[in-house]
Formats: C-alpha cells, sequence, structure tokens
C-alpha cells in the first residue's frame, strides 16, 4: 500500500487538537493533579470526546480549497475561512467557536476589503499561532509538488502567503517557513525523529540566514537550533501559551522527547495552556513520522507500533468525511 502522508499529517493534527480541546486555557498545575492520558470529553467547550476546535476546522478548510482548485488559491482559501466563521463549516457539528482574535479580524478584513493579500494582520502583537496551527495543508501541497532542494523558494513563498492570509508579519511566516522544512526532512531523510528535526531546522535556518532582514525575527527561534540541547530544557522554561515562537519551541521539545505520537501528543496537552493547538502543530509532524497505526507505509518504520492509535481516530467526529478528503488530497497530489 502506497503511504498517503496527507492522512498521517491531517490527522495527527486533528487528533492532538482533540485530545487538547477539553482541557484548553487550563493551566500547568491542573494538568499535573489530573493529566490527561486518554482521548476525552466535555470540559472547557461541553463537547462530547473527539471533538476537535478552530485549529482543525482552519487546516480542513485550506484542505477543502486545495483539493476542489487543483492547488493553493489564496481567494478560495480565505472563502472558505469566511463560510467556516459564518456559516459553520468545517467544524464537527456546525458551529465555529473557540476563534482566535487575530484570525476574527483577517477574516472580517477578508469580507470587507476582498483582498487575500492584505488582511492578515501585521503588527507585532499579530504573532500568535494561529497560522501555524493550519499550515500543514500547504507544507503537503508543497512537498507534494516537488518544491524542495533547488525550488525551496517556491514552497516558502507560498507558505507566507498563506500564512499572511491570518498573520502577515515575518516572525509568524518564519515559523511556518521552519515547520516546512521539517515536513520534508521527517518525510525524505533518514535517522530517528531527532536527526529528522534537526536537519530541517538546519536547512531553514541556512535559508533563511541568506536573507539580512530575516535576521532579528530569525534570532527568536534560537533557542531550537541545537535539538539534542534544547530536548534537555526544563518543562519549567517551556511556555505553552498562543505565541507562535514558543508553540514552535513546544513542538520541537516534545517531539524530541518522545517515541511516539501518543506520547508526542499527551506530553503537548500535558503543559497546559493553549492545549489543543500546542497538540495539533506537533501531532501534526508526529503523524508524518510515526503515520496512522496499523496503515503499512512505504518508508519501513511508518504506520506501525508508535503510531497515531486507531481508536483515537475512531473518536474524532465527521472522520470519514476527513478520510476522503485526505484519500482525495493524496489521490491529486502524490
Amino acid at each position: 500500500m502506497k503511504r498517503n502522508v496527507w492522512l498521517d499529517g491531517m490527522f495527527g493534527v486533528v487528533v492532538g487538537d482533540a485530545l487538547g480541546c477539553p482541557v484548553e486555557f487550563a493551566d500547568r498545575s491542573a494538568r499535573k493533579a489530573d493529566p490527561v492520558v486518554d482521548m476525552r470529553g466535555y470540559g472547557t467547550f461541553n463537547l462530547p470526546k473527539g471533538s476537535w476546535t478552530d485549529d482543525s476546522s482552519m487546516a480542513l478548510a485550506t484542505l477543502d480549497s486545495i483539493v476542489k482548485c487543483g492547488g493553493i488559491d489564496l481567494e478560495q482559501v480565505m472563502n472558505a475561512f469566511v463560510r467556516w466563521l459564518r456559516n459553520g463549516e468545517y467544524t464537527p457539528f456546525g458551529d465555529a467557536f473557540d476563534v482566535g482574535n487575530t484570525c476574527f479580524s483577517a477574516i472580517a478584513r477578508y469580507g470587507r476589503d476582498k483582498d487575500p493579500h492584505t488582511c492578515g494582520g501585521t503588527g507585532v502583537r499579530d504573532n500568535g499561532n494561529g497560522s501555524l496551527m493550519r499550515i500543514m495543508p500547504a507544507c503537503l501541497y508543497c512537498y507534494a509538488k516537488g518544491l524542495k532542494g533547488d525550488r525551496v523558494g517556491e514552497a516558502i513563498k507560498i507558505i507566507h502567503e498563506v500564512s499572511g492570509l491570518t498573520h502577515n508579519h515575518m516572525r509568524a511566516k518564519i515559523a511556518c517557513g521552519l515547520y516546512y522544512f521539517m515536513v520534508c526532512e521527517i518525510l525524505d531523510g533518514n535517522g530517528e525523529l531527532k536527526e529528522r528535526l534537526q536537519k530541517g531546522l538546519d536547512k531553514g535556518f541556512e535559508w533563511y540566514e541568506g536573507e539580512p532582514a530575516n535576521l532579528a525575527e530569525l534570532a527568536l527561534y534560537g533557542r531550537i537550533k541545537e535539538v539534542e540541547a534544547f530536548a534537555l530544557t526544563p518543562e519549567e522554561e517551556i511556555r505553552s501559551g498562543g505565541y507562535v515562537v514558543e508553540s514552535l519551541e513546544a513542538t520541537v521539545w516534545c517531539l524530541a522527547r518522545t517515541k511516539s505520537y501518543e506520547e508526542c501528543t499527551l506530553l503537548a496537552v500535558n503543559l497546559g495552556g493553549d492545549t489543543d493547538t500546542t497538540a495539533a502543530i506537533a501531532g501534526g509532524l508526529a503523524g508524518l513520522y510515526y503515520g496512522v497505526e496499523g496503515i503499512p507505509g512505504d518508508h519501513g518504520e511508518f504506520g506501525g507500533e508508535g503510531g497515531i492509535p486507531t481508536e483515537w481516530i475512531g473518536e474524532i467526529k465527521r472522520r470519514k468525511w476527513i478520510w476522503e478528503m485526505c484519500e482525495n488530497a493524496g489521490s491529486e497530489f502524490c
């Protein structure tokens, strides 16, 4: 069976989101007292087990647009975001909730001006994690189109544009770009996960360092430059709120310290704070590395022990619709 990276990446995001949904906003001390050890329901949003939030809704809206347009059309992605916010499309139960301020403002501006290039926030305070949480489908599209190596600049331009729909500051764009470099190395590289993360970040830092205007913003990501050393950072020095730099740090830290999808996403959730988003971002990369449990892939170690648990996927609301969309993407962009 040929591996479908869209299934691995998208279910990695959605399952991580659903794990964190019931405990979002609770602090780390609450998770120490009552750690999440399995998929649970209700809690913060009073939703049943397997429900997902804005993270997955915006990622799925992006995926749907890519499948229907045969590529990335910024206007159509924004139109999908409008349908999500106004009509509840791409949600578990037909109602948009947990909408970040920066995303809400960008969608409102687009509704007024109809310009996908200027609707995203450009201020320093517009550097939440709301574009990083939804960037996986754009990364998979660029990967599938072969925009790597000598063509990576084409991919980064697309990744920046997709980030910029809501988060149009260079800091948020760099986070999405570094994420793409890690996606590519996880899928094409060799060695253990920490080695692939390191190689991806090496390539990402090298690429951004090629433009002096990037250096000040890139320096904010300096803690993750050496993955092995960063993995030894004490938990109390890892933050898990909504700031994009801290979200990428938490993602790398969780991935580098764990040996399975389950272990990674549970560690992310139990950091507390923005639990759904941290687990969605980390879960996307973990899904690409470990695969969907029980589905063999063409990279040997993928899809077996350590993959996204089938029982967790079985809890996900509208999972058949998500699965079919990923299958369609895999057929279109292989």
